[in-house]
């Protein structure tokens, strides 16, 4: 069966002119030259309409809960800390309802991706970072966010931020912007964040990062 759905708090954006809501409502109707061009992540057009190249979602037409048309580009900070040899991660807990996760959103056009996963961080949790080599930027990745569809979906560029370069002990963050709390959780590996997040705070990790999470805290 095609499904066709665009959640209507899109509808909503694009009434109010909000930036994150393409306002077309006919994908076709796009130049999609400098988008595709600008792509992290190459994708094709089908009759002039975006598909998402790790479709299918379950919703083929339409946005879902996204507001663009084809790939966003987002910027994630995965921020560490060994604190008396235990490592720490730095999530925050999304106000949407979509559980924990890394620190991070949209990319502004003509922004490095870098930059925006440091002012997500300081956005969403009130921690400031200085910009130094205590990071890495790793290579951008599709990541299988709920609120996506076949035509709109997310791609990231993660950013380790090794914050036990610049702090002694795990400094006071809260939840901001779009953020209902942030903690630091113990990260030994993936199964002793998951077991703390459900045994701590009764939450789970936001299924666009589960993937990236495990991978990155098992290797």
């Amino acid at each position: 069966m095609t499904r066709t759905y665009t959640h209507p708090s899109v509808l909503d954006g694009i009434a109010a002119g909000a930036p994150w809501a393409d306002p077309l409502m006919d994908p076709t109707r796009i130049d999609w030259t400098a988008r595709r061009a600008a792509a992290a992540i190459p994708f094709p057009l089908v009759d002039g309409r975006p598909v998402n190249p790790y479709a299918p979602t379950g919703i083929r037409y339409g946005r879902n809960e996204l507001g663009h048309w084809g790939e966003q580009q987002c910027a994630d900070a995965i921020v560490t800390a060994t604190v008396h040899g235990r490592r720490w991660l730095l999530l925050i807990e999304r106000s949407d309802g979509h559980g924990w996760a890394l620190p991070g959103g949209y990319v502004d056009p003509g922004e490095d991706p870098t930059a925006a996963a440091y002012r997500e961080l300081a956005e969403e949790t009130g921690l400031t970072v200085h910009r130094t080599d205590a990071h890495v930027t790793l290579p951008p990745r599709y990541v299988p966010d709920p609120r996506a569809s076949d035509e709109a979906w997310m791609v990231t560029t993660p950013v380790h931020i090794d914050a036990g370069r610049a702090f002694r002990t795990l400094p006071a963050v809260t939840g901001r912007d779009d953020a209902r709390r942030a903690a630091w959780i113990p990260a030994a590996d993936y199964a002793c964040l998951i077991r703390h997040l459900a045994d701590t705070h009764d939450g789970q990790v936001f299924a666009a990062h589960r993937d990236l999470l495990a991978d990155f805290l098992n290797h």
